[in-house]
């Protein structure tokens, strides 16, 4: 059995997809060719912000951002420990200095009320993560930024494809991040990222900043860095759009039938009423995590931990000296979280096997 099953998919848009290929071979234009803007006009227009500005992962659409917000050293950005470590590294990298603040327990996304708490005159931005592809709370997020004047950047690297309160993710804010590392809901075939944003200004300094900080060829106002996508992952991500719609319905009918399933047995995601899920993992609780991923890879089911230490603990953060005990819901989670496979070809027939070889353990 597949955790993510990518081979399905690509047997859907194999045709299209070499069609794609053969094009961008024969035109020779491998950086920043014309399907670079035709992917940045797909992405805008499918989640409603009114520019997206392609890059080359996630990783550096939170850093180009930042740098777009002119985030400086001692600045402080408040996220959220339960995450990849991308979402503070980029922070820590410029010199800032990561604020966290602990989870809901139930969606295990950012705590509104605890981030007001941790506002002070550095905070200069905030980041909240829409972790597992359902969105924070955004709109009590964003009343908190907006009467202190603090951008906001959604971590929507799981989240594309998911609505909030009927808006979609990556156009709730001042800045949306998304990753289409091959994983993802929407994964290109190595690297790529994109910025989102409905502010023209930005949108501009982002763009300039992707490409060294250049504004014409060999003009640079800025300093930047080399974030531009590959031309080839941009016609990946094309082909892989046109099957996206229909991904993402079967992403919640999978996910709504696995709690189905496994209702009782374990903590299964809890979806809030405002929002939808599109499952970028299916992630449940479950207190003998280690005996039960055990026992699942005997039976040829893979399972994943994201994630199973909390930034606030990684070696990496230590010179901020928070911890054990810092953020109690951030551990407890991390101790207790497993995936399960999840993905769009994903058969009654395994997620059956599945929450059946669950149960018994659970």
């Amino acid at each position: 059995m597949e955790f993510i099953d990518l081979k399905t998919q690509y047997g859907l848009i194999k045709d299209g997809l070499d069609r794609r290929m053969k094009s961008i071979m024969e035109s020779a234009q491998f950086i920043m060719g014309p399907q670079i803007a035709e992917l940045e006009t797909a992405l805008a227009k499918y989640t409603g912000a009114k520019h997206a500005i392609a890059c080359a992962s996630g990783t550096d659409a939170l850093l180009i951002a930042l740098m777009a917000l002119e985030i400086k050293p001692g600045d402080e950005v408040i996220t959220t420990p339960f995450t990849f470590i991308a979402t503070a590294e980029v922070i820590a990298l410029l010199g800032a200095v990561p604020v966290f603040v602990d989870i809901d327990p139930r969606t295990y996304n950012i705590d509104p009320a605890a981030i007001e708490k941790a506002i002070t005159p550095k905070t200069r931005a905030i980041i909240p993560v829409s972790l597992f592809g359902q969105c924070a709370q955004m709109d009590a997020i964003n009343q908190i930024a907006s009467e202190r004047k603090i951008p906001v950047i959604e971590d929507a690297a799981q989240s594309l494809g998911a609505e909030y309160r009927g808006k979609k993710s990556c156009a709730l804010s001042t800045i949306g991040c998304a990753s289409f590392f091959p994983s993802k809901p929407l994964g290109c075939y190595g690297d790529g990222g994109a910025c989102f944003t409905d502010d023209d200004r930005l949108a501009t300094l982002m763009r300039q900043l992707r490409v060294h900080g250049q504004d014409k060829r060999y003009n640079h106002p800025l300093i930047g860095v080399n974030a531009r996508m590959d031309t080839l992952q941009a016609a990946v991500l094309l082909e892989k759009l046109t099957l996206f719609p229909e991904e993402v319905m079967a992403r919640q009918r999978i996910g709504a039938h696995y709690s189905q399933l496994l209702n009782g047995a374990v903590v299964t995601p809890f979806e809030a009423p405002d929002r939808t899920h599109i499952y970028a993992q299916y992630t449940i609780r479950i207190k003998n995590r280690e005996k039960a991923q055990e026992e699942l890879n005997k039976k040829g089911i893979p399972t994943a931990v994201h994630y199973p230490k909390p930034l606030h603990l990684q070696p990496a953060f230590a010179y901020l000296g928070l911890k054990e005990g810092a953020f109690p819901i951030s551990e407890q989670a991390s101790a207790e979280v497993m995936s399960l496979p999840m993905h769009p070809y994903l058969s009654d027939e395994n997620m059956e096997k599945v929450a059946k070889a669950v149960r018994e353990i659970a």
